[in-house]
This record gives C-alpha cells, sequence and structure tokens, in this order.
C-alpha cells in the first residue's frame, strides 16, 4: 500500500537524505519547509503521515501541531535534533503520535512509522466498529442500522426499499401495537397520505413475502381485522 507523507523540515539537505533514506519504501513524499507551507499543503493534500520538526522559521512544531489539529486528524511523528523532555511532553500533549531524536538509525523510524500507522488503525477501527455498533437497534430477531437504512433478520441482510424499511421499523419497533392504515401513511408519507392507503396494503404484503415464511409458519406483521396491522405473535379475540 502506498503511503502519502508529508516531510516538514527546514533543513533542506537532511530532508533529501532522509527520502533517499525511503527510495526502497512504496511512500509518496511531499515537502515542506515552514508551517505556512506546511499547513497550506495538508489543506490541499491528503496524507497518511506527517512528519515535522521543532524548529522552523515561522514558528515551532508545536505551532505546526496545534494548527494541524485544526484541519485534520494526521498521524505525526516529530523527527528532531531537539532533545528536552519538555518538548517532547508538548508535543505528545499536543498530539503527536511518537518522538525520535536525531541521529537514530534510519531502521529505527521505519518501525516507528508501522507501529504508528498500525496503533492509529486499530484504534480508528475500534472507533468505527463503535459507531456503527451504535446506529444498530435490535428487535426481536430484526437488526435495523437506522444510518445506513439497513435491515439483518437473524442475521442474514433483507433486500428492502426505502418505504418497506419505514414500515417494518415502526411496526417492529412498537410491538403489539395496532397501526390503521391511515397512522401507517401519514408517518411515512407525511400529510399529503390520503392517495397512499391502498400502497400501504402492497407494502405490507411485500414485506411478509421477503421476512416471513412460505408456510406461514413464523409471522411477524399480523392483521387486525376492521383496525390494522400490528408487529407480534397473533393478538387472542
Amino acid at each position: 500500500m502506498s503511503l502519502n507523507i508529508i516531510l516538514v523540515n527546514q533543513d533542506e539537505s537532511y530532508t533529501e537524505e532522509l527520502i533517499y533514506s525511503f527510495e526502497t519504501e512504496n511512500y509518496k513524499i511531499m515537502k515542506a519547509h515552514t508551517v505556512k507551507d506546511a499547513i497550506e499543503k495538508i489543506k490541499n493534500n491528503d496524507f497518511d503521515l506527517a512528519l515535522i520538526d521543532m524548529v522552523f522559521s515561522d514558528g515551532t512544531g508545536l505551532d505546526l501541531k496545534k494548527q494541524m489539529n485544526e484541519i485534520c486528524d494526521i498521524p505525526t511523528i516529530v523527527v528532531t535534533k531537539v532533545s528536552e523532555d519538555i518538548q517532547k511532553v508538548l508535543a505528545l500533549e499536543y498530539g503527536a503520535d511518537d518522538y525520535i531524536v536525531r541521529p537514530f538509525n534510519i531502521l529505527e523510524l521505519k518501525a516507528r512509522i508501522r507501529a504508528v500507522l498500525r496503533r492509529v488503525g486499530e484504534s480508528r477501527k475500534k472507533e468505527e466498529e463503535a459507531k456503527e455498533k451504535s446506529q444498530i437497534i435490535e428487535s426481536g430477531d430484526f437488526e435495523f442500522n437506522i444510518v445506513g437504512r439497513k435491515v439483518r433478520l437473524k442475521g442474514q441482510d433483507i433486500d428492502l426499499t426505502g418505504k418497506e424499511f419505514d414500515l417494518l421499523f415502526i411496526l417492529a419497533l412498537n410491538p403489539g401495537e395496532i397501526f390503521s392504515r391511515e397512522k401507517l401513511a401519514e408517518k411515512i408519507w407525511g400529510e399529503n397520505y390520503e392517495g397512499h392507503l391502498r400502497t400501504v396494503d402492497v407494502h405490507i404484503r411485500r414485506l411478509r413475502e421477503k421476512i416471513e415464511s412460505e408456510d406461514n409458519s413464523e409471522q411477524y406483521i399480523q392483521t387486525k381485522w376492521g383496525e390494522g396491522y400490528y408487529f407480534g405473535e397473533e393478538i387472542p379475540e
């Protein structure tokens, strides 16, 4: 996988030396020599990683990292001659993922790059999984992804139209509650629902075909004659 890296260092000779050390890696490296230049390039490009120094003609690495944080979240390794512990602590507090002091073995930097990207990747994966989980609402055998508007029945994806999704979602989240055709039509089509009353019946029929067994041994949507539809076990007369 190709990685887009921004290398921010005002020492031109060192920058070229570092780029040369990466020539066997699948990295695309863009150079910047000032805080201002770096920020402009970060605004206009997507980077997987930033390697930044702590000293620039127009500011410090802390200034740069602070401005970077306002734009996007780029994994960042400070690569610098500045060895003071307080600077390292501050850089990490500002959001740097690692701090390495020059001179160093290039193999160590490569290893740290891999470690940071692996750690950031795992963290983002967990965040995405947690976010996706928060979007899931369960009701009996059904799982509703309210953002992706997808439904799973007993772990299997069910292909529903948007209106079918809305209809099933309303019924499933209110088990036992009887909804008249008028009430369902109003919830799904809004105030101008009167022309869709028969359409409710059509959607109910299609839903049943998609989620219920052909022999009617497993029924989710019930009909209360003269009143409407409800979700759940059949209500005794």
